[in-house]
């Protein structure tokens, strides 16, 4: 007689207990809050026949999680996530694999993102040239170190070289002379010691759609450069610097007369060595002349007092002229671009890419000399004003690693001090089969069960997986005020049953008093 009522209350206060529930993680970042689905009780009969049964009363059928989308909100964590569309963050703890929305994440001592409970997200790790390594997901511990420089190899010239432009007429070519080409164009390079090299394009126009293209490393024409870079490689030279270091840091110190002299022979050395590359370049006596008089023995660079050899090196650089070399020739069409087909004919063949073999001067250490595979994609010849770009090439100096942003695919990217970014790793998600056959476990996690089947792993913004958002977070996705008026009914159903216990209470008091 009480049953209906009784089972009631257990109805009504289940449904409290998770309105309470749900109210109390309106503020619990990825919280996905739930219902409570009721069904009918009947009682079995022999006959089977229930057509005059009155029911006795109410069951909790199911508590059913509402996995449906949380609201964004903005942190100042670049690490947080905030998950937008299906799947859970795949993480680890003690060995258990759980999952979860929550994406309040960290870093600990180890570089090993984690969650404020330490379970460890899992993802695909990036190999040393950022390319992503799939496979089993494993934990996301993130390698900050530095970035070895890379060489560079190729670079791009582009813009416009203006059809108008009047031909060349003084000649030869000098880069530092701006009558005796048309257009430059700048670049920044890398050896394969990460120092920055500045590489420069000259564009020489000789007659209608015909263009020489000449190149300077570090300010000064290729072909000059390597006749100063000569010295690295000259025995005589090298054997020179020798007995100079050898005589700055001797202990006790020699003389400064000794040191003075040690710096003049070096300086008739390199001096020798940068006039045999000339001469085999084709420099006019003229030039060979102006270079003689900056190392003489009697009055040069090598008889100043104190003078270096780095400062001998420089003067002399700075007297080397010789024939320049163009590295090419660009011809293009009637309608504005480059004519593979024109320079073909050229007198000498000429095909895209140039080679640019660039020497290093002063000496870095590094290889000798830097070969750039030089393009053109980009670069027409049309009527308007000239207007080149900045070269943009392959390479780079060391980089220290200085922070790091997630995209929506997941993937980490680090930045660096050279300016580069570099893949890191990549978070892993998981989805189910029936997300609502998922076991919660707490700290606003799930692990798969036979209900779930079992999970599909893959990456954010690829099949049936959301987008990541960095620097946010996924809300709870309680509704406040459907909560409030759910426990005000929830409240009502209460008293209604308690109110059937005492009618039932009250009719069984009436029975008891006919005797």
């Amino acid at each position: 007689m009480f049953q209906q009522g009784l089972s009631g209350l257990n109805g009504a206060s289940k449904s409290l207990d998770v309105i309470g529930n749900n109210i109390s993680n309106a503020s619990t970042v990825g919280f996905k809050g739930s219902n409570v689905d009721f069904a009918d009780l009947y009682a079995n009969t022999l006959n089977g026949a229930f057509g005059n049964s009155a029911g006795i009363g109410v069951s909790v059928a199911k508590i059913a999680q509402q996995f449906t989308q949380g609201g964004l909100e903005t942190t100042n964590n670049p690490l947080d996530i905030a998950i937008n569309g299906n799947g859970f963050l795949r993480e680890v703890v003690n060995g258990s694999v759980q999952y979860s929305r929550n994406g309040q994440l960290h870093e600990d001592k180890t570089n090993t993102i984690v969650n404020a409970q330490g379970a460890v997200v899992t993802g695909y790790l990036a190999d040393k040239k950022g390319v992503i390594q799939y496979g089993p997901p494993v934990p996301l511990t993130l390698d900050k170190s530095d970035l070895t420089p890379t060489q560079s190899t190729t670079m791009n010239f582009s813009g416009n070289l203006s059809s108008t432009e009047p031909v060349v007429t003084k000649a030869p070519f000098d880069a530092n002379d701006p009558a005796t080409y048309s257009a430059r164009e700048d670049g920044t390079v890398y050896d394969s010691l990460g120092t920055a090299h500045h590489m420069t394009t000259y564009y020489v126009k000789t007659s209608a759609n015909n263009w020489d293209v000449y190149a300077s490393a570090d300010g000064k024409e290729l072909v000059a450069q390597s006749v100063a870079a000569s010295i690295i490689s000259d025995q005589p030279t090298q054997a020179a610097l020798a007995t100079y270091q050898a005589d700055v840091t001797a202990v006790p110190p020699v003389a400064q007369s000794q040191i003075d002299a040690d710096a003049n022979a070096y300086a008739q050395a390199a001096g020798q060595a940068m006039t045999n590359a000339m001469t085999a370049d084709g420099a006019t006596q003229a030039q060979l002349d102006a270079l003689a008089a900056v190392y003489d023995v009697n009055t040069g660079v090598g008889t100043q007092s104190g003078i270096t050899p780095d400062q001998i090196n420089a003067k002399l650089a700075a007297a080397v002229t010789v024939p320049p070399v163009k590295i090419g020739s660009l011809v293009f069409d009637q309608t504005g671009n480059i004519s593979a087909a024109a320079m073909a004919l050229l007198p000498t063949p000429q095909s895209v890419p140039f080679t640019a073999n660039l020497p290093i001067f002063p000496d870095t250490g590094a290889t000798q000399p830097m070969a750039i595979k030089v393009t053109f994609n980009g670069l027409n010849q049309f009527g308007s004003v000239t207007n080149m770009n900045t070269g943009i090439g392959d390479g780079s100096s060391a980089g220290a690693w200085q922070s790091y942003q997630i995209d929506q695919n997941g993937v980490i990217l680090g930045q660096y001090s050279n300016g580069t970014s570099r893949a890191m790793g990549q978070i892993a998600m998981a989805t189910f089969a029936s997300i609502d056959g998922l076991t919660p476990l707490g700290n606003n996690a799930w692990s798969e069960s036979p209900n779930s089947g079992p999970p599909i792993i893959g990456v954010p913004n690829a099949g049936p997986f959301g987008k990541l958002f960095s620097g946010q977070v996924e809300n709870s996705n309680v509704d406040l005020t459907s909560e409030l008026v759910n426990m005000i009914t929830a409240q009502r159903v209460y008293q209604a049953n308690a109110q059937t216990i005492k009618t039932e209470d009250s009719i069984l008091q009436t029975l008891v008093n006919l005797r």
